[in-house]
């Protein structure tokens, strides 16, 4: 374990239960300041975290604030000294023996770097109970709704060398980084993520390409909407492949027209691009992603987005 664990994740986790990192040392911890609900609501990054957590699970929006603080500081760790500033907030649902989520963002760029999920599986079959697969779905599902764009990354799982409870572990990866973006425990009830490197904006990368060329003109790829139409969600939403989607396309059909046949609206289509869109766009600039700043960027973008599927291969754009 002490071999796989990412250097570096005891200082940036200091926040998530000891017993999700068997192999942590000892470090010097700075001061932690208590917040109420109410300064929750009204603080800047608490505010914000609060809005990311109620569009990821909008149920979320009925459960109580039973713990929040922030921490500012330097924390030794041997001769390495990391200087942190993290908002932690708790939510429960009402009752205090339900679902539970922690949230860890970084008070300095407004971005989530630990969730910790626990009691979200039934009491008589919790995750620990789950095989391999199902764990990977339960992970994936998580990162997808709190960060999203989850089909461009390879994971892995495997179970710990712990002797004390069992405890897998998974990590996610992209080409584009040598470390996993994700690393992620699972134990008990309970799904601990970390978020390592920064998120590549999937819409603007070439991991994100699938298919050139869906449309052409004058006999050669146009490869004007590549990076809008190679999207996993659509691709699910319209029950197709990449390879599919274009060969529709070339028998002279708009997007719209595919989905049609397939009982798909357009606004459903237009829903799915431009979320993709809208949150590469924020993440690419650094935006933190909230409900307000999303639909705004989805409207922005959504004129384009029409354009787009309701134009046909080999005519003037």
């Amino acid at each position: 374990m002490k071999k796989r664990l990412i250097g570096g994740i005891v200082a940036t986790a200091i926040l998530i239960p000891a017993a999700a990192f068997a192999a942590s040392a000892v470090i010097d911890m700075p001061a932690r300041t208590p917040m109420t609900s109410e300064q929750v609501k009204v603080d800047e990054v608490g505010k914000s975290t609060l809005e990311k957590l109620y569009l990821a699970y909008p149920e979320t929006k009925s459960f109580e604030i039973i713990d929040a603080s922030n921490v500012q500081g330097d924390v030794s760790k041997g001769k390495n000294v990391i200087n942190v500033k993290q908002t932690s907030i708790v939510l429960q649902e009402k009752g205090g023996t339900g679902k539970k989520i922690t949230l860890h963002t970084n008070g300095s760029t407004g971005e989530i770097e630990h969730v910790i999920q626990e009691n979200w599986e039934p009491k008589e079959k919790p995750l620990i109970t789950l095989t391999d697969q199902e764990i990977k779905t339960k992970v994936s599902q998580l990162i997808d709704k709190m960060y999203g764009n989850v089909e461009q990354y390879k994971v892995a799982i495997e179970q710990m060398e712990n002797p004390n409870q069992k405890t897998w572990m998974l990590n996610y990866t992209n080409e584009m980084f040598k470390e996993p973006v994700f690393q992620v425990f699972v134990q008990d009830n309970t799904i601990s993520l970390t978020k390592i490197v920064g998120i590549p904006t999937a819409p603007d990368t070439p991991s994100n390409i699938k298919v050139e060329g869906l449309f052409s003109l004058n006999g050669k790829p146009d490869y004007s909407a590549d990076n809008f139409l190679n999207d996993e969600k659509l691709f699910a939403l319209l029950k197709i492949s990449p390879t599919e989607l274009k060969q529709e396309l070339a028998k002279g059909k708009t997007v719209v027209e595919i989905a049609a046949s397939k009982n798909v609206t357009k606004q459903q289509v237009i829903d799915v691009i431009a979320e993709t869109q809208a949150r590469g766009q924020l993440q690419g600039d650094g935006v933190p992603i909230t409900e307000q700043s999303l639909k705004e960027m989805m409207k922005a973008v959504e004129p384009k987005v029409v354009h787009i599927i309701e134009h046909k291969t080999e005519t003037e754009w």
